[in-house]
């Protein structure tokens, strides 16, 4: 498959921003900020205040690539949020690689944001937890990632550099943003969030094609890699955020444990009397599924809401 970035996409961006703006009001045309609403965590878009708001089906938009996946809208959504009514762009739904799309559409979205003057996202996804503390339920900040698809050439930025864009060798030590980390804690305070049972944390989101989930096996290599939580989005997004000059805040949803521990062997003394059915039991403990993903989505949704419209209502009195 071509991973290779498209070498008009400047001005594909272009030509969508063109068409987004032209179904916008003048009060909604200028968002500083976007949101990416990952599986299960639709609801984001009821932060949107009552007043102008657009909603716009990717099918319409030009350019655009279709999510397929359950869980994904797949729709552009414009409006204001909080007291200060400040616009907003939030993206209900994401392309994923392993729907097949290239890198390149993958990342368009953001591309298309960065045309339309955002200088903030906000990139939400449920992803499957491998730090032992951690778990369903609760909240990750992340503060660096494992490219493990870049690693072997799967990667947003492969192929000619789009000066438009950014520089041909962005840094990534940086790529996610200390002052918005920081407004998070103290809006997570702030909000009495600290004194539910649903906790935060920060930590690094490991990042694989898909759409397989992973084995116990490499679970592990990633725990030992360093990597707190595991999914296959976001990291590109944020590649092509960076590079575009934009800041980054990055959240996952811990939606499932990641299955740690080696399976049974199958000389295990405890598995010798066991039937088909139990022993399916036996390994099955633990194995992630689409539908707790979004379970956990809906329950944790209103947190996530009110954590998302504190810190842009604390960004919008600076």
């Amino acid at each position: 498959m071509d991973t290779l970035a498209h070498p008009n996409a400047y001005a594909r961006a272009s030509e969508t921003a063109q068409h987004v703006l032209s179904k916008l009001p003048d009060t909604l045309q200028k968002p500083k900020v976007a949101i990416v609403c990952g599986s299960g965590l639709g609801g984001l878009a009821d932060t949107i205040e009552a007043g102008p708001k657009v909603e716009l089906p990717y099918e319409t938009i030009p350019n655009f690539p279709q999510s397929t996946v359950q869980g994904h809208a797949g729709k552009f959504i414009f409006g204001v949020i909080g007291e200060q009514k400040m616009p907003v762009a939030l993206l209900v739904g994401r392309a994923h690689f392993y729907e097949g799309h290239t890198m390149d559409l993958v990342t368009f979205a953001t591309r298309v944001c960065k045309v339309l003057g955002v200088e903030t996202i906000i990139v939400t996804n449920a992803a499957g937890g491998l730090n032992e503390n951690y778990r369903v339920g609760d909240i990750v900040c992340l503060n660096d990632h494992l490219n493990l698809a870049g690693f072997v050439g799967i990667h947003p930025l492969r192929g000619p550099n789009i000066e438009e864009f950014g520089v041909r060798f962005p840094p990534m030590s940086d790529a996610y943003d200390l002052d918005l980390r920081r407004r998070v804690h103290k809006a997570w305070v702030k909000l009495g969030l600290d004194q539910q049972k649903r906790r935060i944390h920060e930590g690094v989101y490991a990042f694989l094609a898909g759409p397989s989930y992973e084995t116990r096996a490499e679970c592990r290599m990633l725990r030992m890699l360093g990597a707190d939580v595991v999914g296959m989005s976001t990291v590109p997004e944020i590649v092509v955020a960076r590079h575009a000059g934009i800041r980054v805040l990055a959240f996952s949803l811990v939606t499932n444990m990641a299955v740690l521990e080696p399976g049974a062997r199958g000389n295990d003394s405890i598995i010798q009397a066991m039937n088909k059915s139990e022993l399916d039991q036996y390994l099955g403990k633990g194995k992630a599924n689409h539908e707790e993903v979004l379970e956990a989505g809906r329950e944790a949704a209103k947190d996530m809401q009110a954590l998302v419209k504190q810190i842009l209502s604390d960004l919008h009195e600076d």
